[in-house]
């Protein structure tokens, strides 16, 4: 876990990015729908590092898929913006609760997730004890 001192949260993965041109709407700024790009891309980073990534989960018959996502937009980035992608993780019952903040290098905080995933194993719905193994490390 590593805390970021500018929202005093603890996170098990913060990933680097920045804001390209080719993501900006004719006002300038980041479309919402990039940050749930964003938020996809530190997700799959984040099981890579953790052991496993979304290619050896599936040839493994393991299939993580979003059930909801909940996006708070607070403010917003702009062409050339440096950002840092954060994530924490929280398992309730068969669920795997991903916590994503986007916060800009300065450290005001532009957009907060909450994204549920449900682990099917072999097509199935299942508890997802496999995944849990994998992160087990990284689960609050």
């Amino acid at each position: 876990m590593r805390l970021l001192k500018s929202n005093n949260k603890k996170y098990c993965f913060i990933m680097d990015m920045e804001v390209r041109d080719y993501e900006l709407d004719c006002e300038q700024i980041v479309n919402n729908a990039n940050y749930l790009h964003y938020m996809e891309h530190t997700r799959h980073k984040f099981c890579a590092d953790a052991g496993m990534s979304f290619i050896e989960m599936h040839n493994k018959g393991i299939d993580a898929v979003v059930r909801k996502i909940e996006v708070e937009y607070i403010t917003s980035l702009r062409g050339g913006d440096s950002f840092l992608s954060c994530l924490r993780l929280e398992r309730k019952g068969p669920r795997f609760i991903f916590h994503q903040d986007i916060i800009k290098t300065n450290g005001e905080t532009v957009a907060q997730g909450i994204v549920t995933v449900v682990v099917l194993k072999d097509g199935k719905l299942s508890r997802g004890d496999d995944l849990a193994k994998v992160f087990a490390k990284y689960i609050r």
